[in-house]
C-alpha cells in the first residue's frame, strides 16, 4: 500500500498502543499519514470527530472506515479487507 491509499493514522509519540499499532504497520511495509494529535488542538479534534471518543490511536481507511485501539489481530483483518 503507499500513502495514496489513504491510511490516516492518528496518534501521540507517547501512547503505547500507538507505538505498537505503528510499528505493526511499519513492518509490513503499509504506508500512512501520520497525524500526531500533540502538535495541534484541531488535529485532536480531528480524531475525535472520526472516532466518537478521545482514545487513540485512531487508523481512518480509503473506505471511510476506522478502527480505535486496534489488536495487531484487528489491524491484520482489516488490512486484508482494504
Amino acid at each position: 500500500m503507499s500513502e495514496s491509499s489513504g491510511i490516516v493514522f492518528y496518534g501521540a509519540d507517547w501512547c503505547r498502543d500507538c507505538r505498537r499499532s505503528k510499528a505493526y504497520l511499519d513492518s509490513r511495509g503499509v504506508e500512512y499519514r501520520y497525524v500526531d494529535v500533540e502538535v495541534s488542538k484541531e488535529a485532536a479534534d480531528e480524531a475525535m470527530s472520526v472516532s466518537g471518543r478521545p482514545n487513540i490511536p485512531v487508523i481512518v481507511f480509503p473506505d471511510g472506515s476506522h478502527v480505535v485501539e486496534p489488536s495487531d489481530e484487528t489491524l491484520a483483518a482489516k488490512l486484508a479487507a482494504v
